[in-house]
């Protein structure tokens, strides 16, 4: 009689035993983990705050005080750039599929829209019964004769021109001579034009101010004069046209965004053209900031930006190599733009910029 080995069978009942308990245990923490594991409205939801945020600050950028380094200013520099965070933040979203940042997403997306989807699209219209153009040729511009003759191919009625030097000055007058019959220089900037000039006058934009400057000899002021005025006589009547190119602005860890000169001059500016007697004003030159920092409200109150009513896209205009802010303006009041571009790229570090304006 053969002997039962009842310690093998004893442990296969066991083993059967131990793998119908695992089983159980793990039918039971399936649903509990599923019910515990965040659902696509909880998770996420450090993007969604970011989202939030980002959408508020471009919705409040008014609101961010200039008092430190001119960050107000700065911000609405850049304004239009923080939309790139919304991409970011989007992929972050699908990756985590949180619907909240989604969700929260639409903020940053209708504001930015608001702020800038206007500039999308191409306003432009056909005809116009002047074109003008404006450019910061570059004081260190290698090739000016090659400038001038760019520009004069440009097609340009009435041409703007700033950072000339007493170097350059003989090219460009040289060189735009046989197109532009009309021309005026006052200190580094100047205006050529195919229709007559008159009531030339040098604009002062406080760019040497307080007692020293006032000590100085006129014939040394005009020596880097920066702004002017002139009248074009157009077969419409009169046009004013404002030539400027205000002072630099730095970004550094001591003072922040440092403005102060171009402030000043963005306020002389606009005090020379409210006292403007002629309804029909372009501005043209390097403003050194976009029309939508809040430094520029003295003059964007009384004029409107060619690009903005009837340009393709942003129209960046600086630096030449690859533009990112459009600090090279034309403004008009009295007049209404059909067209606005930017030209091909000169050797300066500053791209041209044109307009067609009718009556």
């Amino acid at each position: 009689m053969t002997p039962v080995d009842t310690t093998e069978v004893g442990k296969g009942g066991a083993g059967r035993r131990d793998t119908g308990t695992r089983t159980w245990r793990a039918r039971v923490r399936r649903p509990i983990r599923a019910a515990s594991r965040p659902g696509p409205w909880k998770r996420g939801l450090v993007l969604a705050v970011l989202a939030l945020l980002l959408g508020l600050f471009m919705l409040l950028h008014a609101k961010i005080p200039n008092r430190i380094g001119n960050l107000g200013s700065l911000v609405e520099t850049f304004l239009p750039w923080f939309g790139l965070f919304v991409p970011v933040l989007s992929a972050g979203a699908l990756w985590r599929r949180s619907a909240s940042a989604v969700v929260a997403l639409l903020l940053p997306v209708m504001v930015w829209l608001n702020l800038f989807g206007g500039l999308l699209g191409d306003k432009s219209r056909p005809g116009g019964d002047l074109t003008v153009a404006g450019h910061n040729v570059d004081a260190d511009n290698p090739d000016p004769a090659g400038v001038a003759r760019d520009l004069a191919a440009s097609g340009a009625d009435v041409l703007a021109l700033v950072e000339l030097t007493a170097q350059t000055r003989g090219t460009y007058e040289k060189g735009l001579a046989k197109a532009y019959p009309y021309h005026t220089v006052q200190g580094t900037v100047g205006l050529w034009s195919k229709l007559p000039l008159s009531d030339i006058r040098p604009v002062d934009i406080r760019m040497d101010h307080g007692p020293l400057g006032d000590t100085k000899p006129v014939d040394t002021r005009m020596a880097y004069n920066r702004a002017l005025r002139s009248t074009v006589a157009t077969d419409q009547g009169p046009l004013a046209v404002y030539v400027a190119h205000l002072g630099s602005v730095r970004v550094n860890p001591r003072t922040g965004f440092w403005t102060a000169q171009r402030d000043r001059g963005a306020q002389a500016l606009g005090t020379a053209i409210a006292a403007e007697q002629n309804e029909r004003v372009v501005l043209l030159g390097d403003l050194n900031g976009t029309m939508g920092d809040r430094a520029f409200a003295g003059i964007t109150s009384q004029l409107r930006s060619a690009q903005d009513v009837a340009g393709d896209g942003f129209g960046f205009s600086w630096p030449a190599r690859f533009p990112v802010v459009r600090i090279d303006q034309i403004l008009v009041r009295g007049v209404e733009p059909e067209s606005s571009w930017v030209l091909p790229a000169t050797g300066s570090d500053h791209l041209p910029v044109a307009a067609r304006i009718s009556w």
